[in-house]
């Protein structure tokens, strides 16, 4: 299958919130939430197993999150990524290695997850190179805000974590400052609360191409300490 082979279900004047054929389509500029239930990750349109649940945020083209459901057959994996463009190509890598423990997640992180994520049935997150907005005018569109953090919190099992992976050194204190602020997330690394090497995390098309321009990769994990 090739990326173009994906098409989306509806025309734009009939948007709707829908799984289907591997797929979960979140439309743009559509809010009526209420009009769609999520019917549980072990839903036979879903994963049809309870097996633990992944998820992985920005995922790009999906060669990370395809490598690790590759590898990790008996894990459920998620990629989230509001691009279509890209998201076809991660459905394209799931159809052609037959990944059933792969699902494609076309919207955007924070409102699916706000929206439709049952508590604390994710296992561990993944947030690989997200958008850094550089500019200070646009730090406001950084993904790692606190309510999105105390979303992940709520969707998190206990003693469970969120990673992220930054090669910007300013993101990289952000996200530090706003997982300290929250409660409910401690860091699992000593001050600088970041690593910058990681065995066997997997490779992306982002860190391979900042590690060619000299950059440093920082790896951060917050664990979900407790209850409320």
């Amino acid at each position: 299958m090739k990326p173009e082979d994906l098409k989306v279900p509806f025309r734009w004047e009939e948007r709707c919130i829908l799984i289907k054929d591997r797929v979960w389509y979140l439309p743009n500029y559509y809010d009526h939430y209420n009009n769609f239930v999520f019917p549980g990750w072990n839903h036979h349109d879903v994963f049809g197993n309870d097996n633990p649940v992944y998820v992985e945020y920005c995922s790009g083209n999906g060669a990370w999150i395809a490598a690790k459901a590759m590898e990790n057959p008996n894990i459920n994996w998620v990629a989230v990524e509001k691009k279509f463009e890209r998201a076809k190509k991660i459905w394209s890598k799931l159809k052609n290695s037959e990944l059933n423990n792969l699902l494609v997640i076309c919207g955007e992180a924070y409102k699916v997850t706000a929206h439709y994520f049952p508590p604390q049935t994710v296992n561990e997150i993944f947030i690989n190179f997200p958008d850094p907005w550089p500019k200070t005018r646009h730090a406001k569109h950084r993904l790692i805000q606190q309510a999105f953090i105390q979303q992940l919190w709520s969707t998190l099992q206990i003693g469970h974590a969120v990673n992220i992976v930054t090669d910007d050194p300013d993101y990289s204190a952000q996200v530090i400052e706003e997982f300290h602020k929250h409660p409910g997330f401690v860091s699992s690394y000593p001050e600088p609360y970041y690593l910058t090497e990681r065995e066997n995390y997997g490779t992306s098309f982002f860190e391979e191409m900042w590690r060619e321009k000299g950059k440093s990769i920082r790896y951060h994990r917050f664990q979900r300490s407790h209850e409320s």
